[in-house]
């Protein structure tokens, strides 16, 4: 018969739990609420004279009805000179069409296109290079034809951030707000994704980019040899890019109200699926320590739920009422710090998602373990060169 002591195990599982509990505080105090602190201050600036001449850079693909919504919003930026290049990748007409009908309305269109016979690379990083070789500009900002900015001074405040010394600067991207649990529950992931990779930036520590809203000099791109190292993969040509050429003095972060990206809702859930997997597939090319360190407060939160469900029936079995009451309350501070900085910052970048990340913190671990069976089982050559 085996003699269980419940006083050790309570004793084991009380430790255990505290540490993973001063783990966690240690993220949502540190990198995860600095993005919310630099939005306030960044709301506080007034109006910027720093306005370097610039050129947009997107890649088309059959993207015909998301030009004609959000091209305008971009080319009529109130931005004293700037040049638009949209680069299309063998497109259906349609796209050519609504390129050509903008073209004699904005003079700053311009458009070109990536040849058929190209083959063996990645043809949105072809698309990208063909844009930045065609730029007149020192400064490219990246973004794609389902972006649309929510004002006509974003890139105002990206170029606010064009100071001497700053090689790239990184915007805040998410998706449009709709009903449902699924639109929620990804605008939640955004949104902590955003919260790690630009409280990282802030803090010193950039890792990563999204080619949705972010700018960066063409100098320090060719300097790179542009995507020189990731010419076997797919993708890349925004996060392992940024990965690969920023550092803690040449990046900075615009996190003010105007400088926001929006972008539809995926048209499934597979979609979004791939997008992440996709993420996962060039996450493991970053160098550093972040990817280990977003893997570890992940996984940590689990333990830390585990730690606190286990010790509550101890407890309660060993009628240790004071160590039960004490287990619970210190699983409710943590997710009131977590909560309160979510929301906090959920609310200075416009994202009405209220309560609902209480749910999707309680099972992000299980999304991430999804992802990583996702990627895991998947054909590597899926995301390499043809």
């Amino acid at each position: 018969m085996i003699n269980i002591d419940y006083n050790s195990a309570i004793i084991i599982m009380l430790s255990f739990g505290g540490l993973m509990f001063i783990i966690q505080l240690f993220y949502f105090l540190g990198p995860y609420s600095r993005m919310l602190k630099c939005s306030k201050q960044q709301n506080k600036l007034q109006e910027n004279d720093n306005c370097p001449p610039l050129s947009v850079i997107m890649v088309t693909k059959d993207s015909a009805s998301m030009l004609k919504e959000n091209l305008p919003a971009i080319l009529e930026q109130d931005y004293p000179e700037f040049e638009v290049i949209v680069v299309n990748d063998e497109s259906s007409i349609e796209d050519e069409n609504i390129l050509k009908i903008l073209g004699h309305t904005y003079q700053h269109l311009y458009r070109t296109f990536i040849p058929k016979t190209a083959r063996y690379v990645s043809r949105k990083k072809l698309g990208i290079a063909m844009g930045i070789k065609a730029s007149k500009y020192d400064w490219i900002v990246i973004t794609e034809p389902y972006c649309k900015p929510t004002s006509k001074n974003w890139l105002r405040n990206l170029s606010r951030n064009f100071t001497p010394g700053t090689d790239i600067v990184l915007g805040y991207s998410n998706y449009e707000s709709e009903k449902g649990l699924f639109a929620k529950r990804i605008i939640s992931d955004m949104l902590l994704l955003s919260m790690r990779f630009l409280g990282r930036a802030i803090g010193g520590s950039p890792y990563m980019g999204i080619g949705r809203n972010m700018a960066y000099r063409k100098e320090v791109y060719l300097s790179h040899k542009g995507f020189h190292n990731q010419l076997p993969l797919l993708r890349g040509d925004d996060d392992l890019l940024i990965n690969e050429i920023s550092n803690k003095r040449n990046t900075k972060v615009c996190l003010s109200s105007d400088s926001i990206m929006r972008m539809p809702l995926p048209e499934s859930k597979k979609q979004w699926k791939e997008e992440k997997i996709g993420y996962e597939v060039t996450g493991n090319h970053y160098k550093g320590y972040t990817r280990v360190s977003n893997s570890f407060e992940t996984w940590t939160s689990l333990l830390f739920n585990i730690a606190t469900v286990a010790l509550l029936l101890t407890s309660i079995l060993c009628k240790e009422w004071i160590i039960a009451a004490s287990a619970f309350l210190l699983w409710i501070l943590r997710e009131a710090i977590a909560m309160t900085i979510f929301i906090k910052t959920a609310k200075a970048m416009g994202e009405k998602i209220s309560l609902y990340f209480f749910f999707y913190d309680i099972f992000r671990p299980l999304y991430s373990l999804s992802l990583k069976i996702g990627y895991i089982t998947r054909n590597k050559a899926d995301y390499m060169r043809r």
